[in-house]
């Protein structure tokens, strides 16, 4: 997704255009010719992983009242303490699909 955000062709403010997903799916062709990726539902799936997930970081590191997390920049993971995330997750169910060691999109 960077390289065709590099080319710029897809790019529209802070999104990208119709028909990126079938570009990428040619792009990945290229590279990993047998995994047979498909734009709809393999690529589309994923991306809308990738933002819910995203969102969840997000709200976390600059959200309000979320005082107490951090991001490790060297392991790509959220840093918090034990009683800071309980009570995040309590309010925030969401936030359980990251509760693993690394933030798995990465």
């Amino acid at each position: 997704m960077v390289d065709l955000h590099n080319v710029g062709t897809f790019n529209a403010d802070t999104r990208f255009k119709v028909g990126y997903l079938n570009k990428l799916e040619r792009m990945l062709e290229k590279g990993l010719p047998h995994a047979m990726l498909k734009a709809k539902p393999n690529l589309e799936s994923r991306i809308m992983t990738l933002k819910r997930d995203w969102e969840i970081v997000y709200n976390m590191l600059s959200g309000k009242d979320n005082s107490g997390f951090g991001w490790d920049e060297h392991r790509q993971l959220v840093i918090v303490e034990n009683v800071v995330w309980n009570s995040y997750i309590s309010s925030h169910k969401k936030g359980q699909s990251i509760q693993t060691p690394q933030f798995p999109l990465l």
